[in-house]
């Protein structure tokens, strides 16, 4: 038995298809952790969440910005954007067992010593925390009026996190931390339009993972969201976006003794945003 933890597919299907034929995966035996992103830009976001769905206990995602994106579309409180390719899932016959089943899945999931969440972690949150803030969105989202959450949790503000915060500042605090984070000053104020290569960040700012004493220091944390980070691996830090829809490899790791495996892109999408 084995534990294996993939970073985005975006959409990817052929190229995780071949991936698992490259760990030898076995639903009955081994498990498979998704750093979100399960859809969107790549061209089979239905076939991807359709063989997650169909996997069961066997695979565990968590939530990406661009699995929440999906959601809000489908709701009507957000428009499509061209770079979007979701039409064959919001016109699949099966699209409302699939938005019901994505719509459950959490944002973080720990086990042991090990995260696993899509972005990456406030430096004032402790694991124990982080997973207490992740069930209040996981609890917006599977509720009766989550329409109204997903309409309310786009934004860039509040733009850190106060333990006064309340309502729907609050949960979309916690939504950006999980889903959009990549680098923040060492108070944790949170900085959303840089997507590029560390050494060209803008001053004041550092990757969340390197802000000196993050309370979730003592974990393991498995992420993706930042194809131009690429692949890193640390002691207590597993990035593992690693541009598949741009044309690098998609990526997995073996929790158990950190092998990596690899299968390269067979279409990269043009970065046209």
């Amino acid at each position: 038995m084995a534990t294996y933890v993939i970073g985005d597919i975006q959409g990817c299907y052929n190229e995780l298809q071949r991936l698992l034929e490259e760990i030898r995966f076995d639903p009955t035996q081994d498990k498979l952790w998704f750093v979100g992103d399960l859809v969107n830009r790549g061209p089979g976001s239905l076939e991807v969440l359709r063989l997650v769905k169909s996997l069961g206990d066997s695979a565990i995602t968590v939530l990406g910005n661009h699995d929440l994106h999906l959601l809000a579309v489908a709701e009507g409180v957000s428009e499509l954007h061209h770079t979007d390719t979701l039409d064959t899932v919001l016109g699949a016959p099966d699209r409302d067992e699939l938005l019901v089943w994505l719509r459950h899945q959490p944002l973080l999931h720990a086990e042991g010593s090990n995260v696993l969440v899509h972005a990456g972690l406030l430096p004032q949150w402790s694991v124990k925390q982080a997973g207490k803030l992740a069930r209040e969105v996981e609890g917006a989202l599977r509720g009766k009026d989550y329409a109204v959450f997903l309409a309310r949790m786009y934004g860039n503000n509040p733009h850190g996190w106060d333990d006064g915060l309340t309502g729907y500042k609050r949960l979309r605090v916690i939504v950006n931390a999980f889903t959009r984070l990549r680098i923040c000053t060492p108070q944790g104020e949170m900085e959303f339009r840089f997507k590029g290569e560390v050494e060209n960040m803008p001053e004041g700012y550092v990757p969340w993972f390197e802000v000196p004493g993050r309370r979730s220091g003592d974990a393991t944390v498995y992420f993706g969201h930042w194809s131009a980070l690429g692949l890193k691996v640390t002691p207590n830090v597993v990035a593992l976006d690693t541009g598949c829809l741009w044309g690098g490899p998609m990526t997995a790791i073996r929790l158990e003794d950190r092998q990596l495996f690899q299968v390269g892109c067979s279409n990269p999408v043009a970065k046209n945003w």
